[in-house]
């Protein structure tokens, strides 16, 4: 497809329709399929004979907003404000959006320098709350830097709450991210967040289905869910109330089989009653980036062992573990009794209890054995006999 400097008939007919049609119609994505590009757009123009399935009303609709649609003049802008268009067949465009279907995005807007089907295929979404807490504002952008550091983009949508807070985390991280916009990629939304676009727009990319200069309405910011769902290999949801909005980013995600998980919270806060409902379904828990990896990574990018400290007492072999865990907790005992408690013959446990003396486990009194300090804060603070 032909660049902003030469566009072709296919490129000014796509752009020419994203002022026409709203992002994610079905109706109109299966125009384009069966009808081709041209054919909708000269229906249209020509004020012809409304299209299949769409009523007399709606269509008086759609040929008004095709008499102010000026593809020539949105290319002129976009370009000013340094953003091209891509569409589908062209290099850049990721074939991961093709599973949208008739929902699939006419084309994007893409502001930044970077290839977008590239950092496509290596990245995660990381959505919540818009007004979240601390504690989910700082797991965002922890999690955000940890996946940036692994060489992970990070796709969110802009907003205040968690997905600031996974944007800033990626570009303290000195880190890839994209933000996925609701809008024209060249008037920022929301308009606090305009500087942090800015440097998305310079450090990564800045994305949307809507033409320069276009606002943003409710519905448009549910619709530009699927887009952020279906980009990535995987949703990440931290902190969502039932009805949040980031939920739909991630039941789009499940629908598209990609890789669904959440990050819990304090069960008794209604800010992770969503991503909790999503942890009770099908959805993967996950509490940092080297988790999220495991599951949409290659086959071998495993998270560490979970475990606590390493203590003395874990170094002990089985069978003096379980000679030093028979010994009372006050006073002595003989090796007799020690055997008896320990499973195993007094020779044996005569055995271990020189090896634990050595350790300065214990100390021999007369005839019998008692634990020392040392030993009493291992029994205490260490985990059970295994």
């Amino acid at each position: 497809m032909s660049a902003v400097g030469g566009p072709d008939a296919e490129l000014l007919g796509r752009v020419f329709l994203t002022r026409v049609l709203e992002p994610g119609d079905e109706a109109g994505g299966r125009w384009v399929r069966e009808l081709g590009v041209d054919a909708v757009v000269r229906r249209l123009r020509e004020r012809g004979d409304p299209l299949p399935g769409v009523s007399r009303r709606r269509w008086a609709g759609l040929l008004a907003r095709a008499e102010r649609a000026e593809p020539r003049e949105d290319l002129a802008v976009a370009r000013d404000a340094g953003v091209r268009f891509v569409g589908p067949g062209s290099p850049q465009w990721p074939g991961q959006l093709d599973d949208l279907g008739d929902a699939r995005p006419l084309g994007l807007w893409v502001r930044g320098g970077a290839d977008l089907r590239m950092w496509a295929l290596r990245s995660v979404a990381v959505v919540g709350a818009r007004a979240c807490t601390e504690y989910g504002a700082h797991m965002a952008a922890t999690l955000s830097a940890g996946l940036a550091e692994r060489g992970w983009i990070v796709v969110s949508g802009g907003a205040y709450g968690i997905d600031g807070a996974a944007h800033r985390g990626v570009l303290g991280a000195g880190g890839a991210t994209v933000a996925v916009l609701a809008c024209g990629v060249d008037r920022p939304y929301p308009r606090g967040h305009a500087g942090l676009i800015g440097r998305i727009a310079e450090q990564g990319l800045v994305i949307g289905e809507l033409p320069p200069g276009d606002h943003p309405t409710q519905s448009r910011f549910i619709l530009r869910n699927r887009v952020i769902a279906a980009l990535t290999r995987g949703t990440v949801v931290v902190e969502a109330a039932h009805r949040s909005g980031s939920l739909v980013t991630a039941r789009a995600a499940r629908r598209l089989g990609r890789h669904t998980m959440g990050v819990p919270g304090p069960a008794t806060s209604g800010l992770s009653a969503g991503v909790h409902e999503l942890l009770r379904q099908d959805a993967v828990l996950v509490t940092d980036a080297a988790e999220v990896v495991e599951l949409v990574g290659a086959m071998g990018e495993l998270a560490p062992e979970r475990r606590g400290p390493v203590l003395p007492r874990d170094l002990l072999g089985p069978a003096v573990r379980q000679v030093l865990a028979a010994l009372p907790g006050r006073g002595t005992a003989r090796p007799g009794e020690i055997a008896l408690a320990a499973q195993t013959t007094p020779d044996d446990a005569i055995a271990r209890l020189y090896e634990l003396r050595a350790l300065g486990y214990v100390e021999r009194h007369g005839d019998g054995w008692k634990l020392t300090r040392q030993a009493m804060i291992s029994v205490r603070d260490g985990p059970g006999p295994r």
